[in-house]
């Protein structure tokens, strides 16, 4: 058993309520925070720009967008493994599953494509606007806080998808050997 496991006992439940109830854990305090950061940074100036100045955009944004998705699969895949092995939520866990390999291999794929897929997003919306267009800080800090929320969703969910996915086909796979 993990660390976590051995220190609190988790109660029987549903995986559709396991990561309901941690998917309001991750987002309330993600958008609180962000919005707190980006609307404190921001109002300094009074606006922002994409990618110049002290306060930009990219600086805050990508950030973010990069290390949130690696902490959240890292942490609802551990979470997960640990009620499995607790059998307090009804999935088996397979005993081939090189567990840490297949948590960094998603970590660093969700953060590395969700970090490209804003910093693309970031740079399409500066070349359709001006170079030195001021961005409303309330508006931007609102929009951070969004994003924010919007991740913390996406990789509550996303990482046990894949982990269902991949304890299914090696599920097939044994059952075939057999």
């Amino acid at each position: 058993m993990t660390r976590l496991a051995e220190t609190k006992k988790i109660k029987k439940t549903t995986l559709r309520r396991f990561l309901r109830k941690r998917a309001i854990y991750y987002i309330l305090p993600n958008v609180f925070f962000n919005f707190l950061v980006a609307y404190a940074s921001f109002q300094e100036l009074g606006y922002t720009h994409f990618f110049a100045g002290p306060q930009s955009l990219a600086r805050l944004t990508l950030p973010m967008a990069i290390f949130l998705p690696v902490v959240l699969t890292m942490d609802i895949i551990k979470r997960v493994i640990a009620a499995i092995e607790q059998e307090s939520i009804e999935l088996t866990l397979d005993n081939e599953l090189n567990r840490n390999r297949f948590i960094m291999k998603l970590c660093l794929i969700h953060g590395f494509v969700t970090g490209l897929f804003v910093f693309i997003c970031l740079l399409l919306a500066q070349y359709n606007l001006s170079t030195h267009y001021k961005l409303n800080a309330t508006a931007m800090a609102i929009l951070d806080a969004l994003l924010a929320g919007v991740l913390s969703i996406l990789f509550t969910y996303l990482p046990i998808k894949k982990l269902r996915k991949h304890l299914s086909e090696s599920s097939l796979k044994t059952q075939k050997i057999e």
